[in-house]
C-alpha cells in the first residue's frame, strides 16, 4: 500500500471531497487513525500538553517531534505524515533548513507545519526549494500564545483579517502547500479558502474549509481539561469509564480471567 501524496489531496480538494486529519503521538493510535481512513495525520507539538502534561507547546523540542514522529511512522502506511516544527527551531531560515531536513530524514515524515504569516515567506521559500514541503499555520497559532493574549480567536476585526488575507496569500506564493487555518471567524475562512489554490485545512474556522483537523485526544473526550468548544467528542461510552471498570475488575479479582491467559 502506497502513501497518500500531495497530488491526491489536492485531488480530493478538486472533487469538493473533504480531507480528513487528526494528530496522533504512538504507534498505536497512529495504526488505528491509518486503518480508519484518515488521510493526514499530524503529529502536533500538541504532545507537549495531551502528553508531556505542559501548560504550553513551548516546552517541547525538535527530539521530542522526532521521537514521536518514527513512532506514528512505524505504526502507518497510507496517511500523509505531517510534522510540527517546534518553537524557535525556525527562527531563522538557516535554523529552520536544518531542523526540517532533521525531522524529515529521521522522522520519516512527508511534510513540516509551520506557525506565523508573511515574515515566514524567504524560510518557506528556502525550504521548498530544497525539496521540503511545507504546511503553513494561520490564525490562532499556539507557540504564540503569549504574544496574542491568550487562546482567543483571531481575525474577528477588519484589520486582523485583512492582514491573515495577505499572509496567506505570501505564504502560498512563497511555496507553502498546505494551510492550517485555526479558530478565525468561518466567514473569513471561506473568503480565504477562495483566495487560494492549496487545500485549507480548518480546526475551529467552520465546515466549509478543504478538510478537519482535530487533536485525537479531545475526539475521544480524554484530554485533562474540557474539549475546546471546537472539537467534538466523537466517542460513544467515555475510555475513562472503561479505565475504571479495568480498575475495579482487577481489584475484584475478575480480571484477567481464563481467556485472557496463556496454558
Amino acid at each position: 500500500m502506497s502513501r497518500i501524496s500531495l497530488t491526491h489531496l489536492r485531488k480530493l480538494q478538486n472533487k469538493g471531497e473533504k480531507i480528513t486529519c487528526l494528530t496522533a503521538y504512538d504507534t498505536s493510535f497512529a495504526r488505528l487513525i491509518d486503518q480508519a481512513g484518515v488521510e493526514i495525520i499530524l503529529i502536533g507539538d500538541s504532545l507537549g500538553m495531551v502528553i508531556q502534561g505542559h501548560d504550553s507547546t513551548l516546552p517541547v523540542t525538535i527530539d521530542d517531534m522526532i521521537y514521536h514522529a518514527q513512532m506514528v511512522h512505524r505504526g502507518t502506511e497510507r496517511s500523509f505524515l505531517i510534522v510540527d516544527m517546534p518553537f524557535m527551531s525556525y527562527a531563522t531560515p538557516d535554523a529552520a533548513l536544518k531542523n526540517a531536513a532533521r525531522l524529515m530524514r529521521e522522522g520519516q515524515v512527508q511534510m513540516v507545519k509551520l506557525e506565523g504569516g508573511a515574515w515566514l515567506a524567504d524560510t518557506i521559500q528556502l525550504l521548498t526549494q530544497r525539496g521540503i514541503p511545507v504546511c503553513a499555520h494561520l490564525g490562532l497559532t499556539p507557540q504564540s500564545v503569549h504574544q496574542l493574549g491568550g487562546y482567543r480567536i483571531q481575525g474577528r476585526n477588519e484589520n486582523e483579517a485583512e492582514q491573515l488575507r495577505e499572509d496567506a496569500l505570501a505564504l502560498q506564493t512563497a511555496g507553502a502547500s498546505l494551510l492550517v487555518l485555526e479558530c478565525v471567524p468561518k466567514q473569513l475562512a471561506v473568503e480565504i479558502r477562495d483566495e487560494l489554490l492549496i487545500p485549507v485545512i480548518g480546526i475551529g474556522a467552520g465546515a466549509e474549509c478543504d478538510g478537519q483537523v482535530l487533536v485525537l485526544y479531545d475526539i475521544l473526550g480524554i484530554t485533562p481539561e474540557p474539549i475546546p468548544s471546537f472539537a467534538k467528542n466523537f466517542l460513544t461510552g467515555s475510555i475513562k469509564e472503561a479505565i475504571e471498570a479495568y480498575v475495579v475488575a482487577v481489584k475484584a479479582g475478575e480480571f484477567p480471567d481464563e481467556t485472557h491467559c496463556f496454558k
